[in-house]
């Protein structure tokens, strides 16, 4: 995108010095018949797309255009001014953070998974405990994000033998 934008630019002041050594009957006429195919072009389509490279150049060049010329572009003013609040406000954002805490490591996560499927009775804080006993830390919500992530929610066992809804998927 910069680099269109870059090009875009170059063309523009290019066509803009050509401007000044033309004399200004030249470009009265040129104007007038710019807006006329812009009225034209109006007609048949319902709505231009515009590239991030095209905002970008006409946010920077209508705040050197008085607002009275507005009316010529193809959007509105108030388009063009939000066009320009977020090409400066791109100027001050920061990276984004993540938020929340980190996810448990992946050999965690397996063991989770594998005291899990061999004790299938165990609960989120039985799974914790062992846990704890084996100096691992974590919590019963991270040991049921973990299982769920996995596959291994608990539901009500259906033809395992069990009647106890404590009982995992898979057994």
């Amino acid at each position: 995108m910069l680099s269109n934008l870059a090009y875009l630019a170059v063309c523009r002041s290019v066509q803009a010095l050509v401007l000044l050594a033309r004399g200004d009957a030249a470009k009265d006429l040129e104007i007038l018949v710019l807006r006329h195919q812009l009225t034209v072009l109006r007609r048949q389509t319902p709505r231009p797309r515009f590239e991030p490279a095209d905002r970008a150049l006409l946010a920077a060049v209508s705040r050197m255009l008085p607002r009275s010329v507005w009316s010529c572009c193809l959007v509105k003013p108030d388009t063009l001014l939000r066009w320009h609040r977020r090409l400066i406000a791109g100027a001050w954002t920061y990276p984004r953070r993540h938020t929340g805490r980190p996810r448990l490591d992946e050999d965690v996560q397996l063991l989770i998974v594998r005291l899990a499927r061999e004790n299938p009775r165990w609960g989120y804080q039985r799974i914790q405990g062992e846990l704890l006993r084996l100096g691992v830390r974590g919590s019963a919500t991270a040991v049921r994000t973990t299982l769920r992530r996995h596959g291994r929610m608990r539901t009500p066992s259906a033809g395992c033998g069990r009647s106890a809804p404590s009982a995992w998927t898979g057994c």
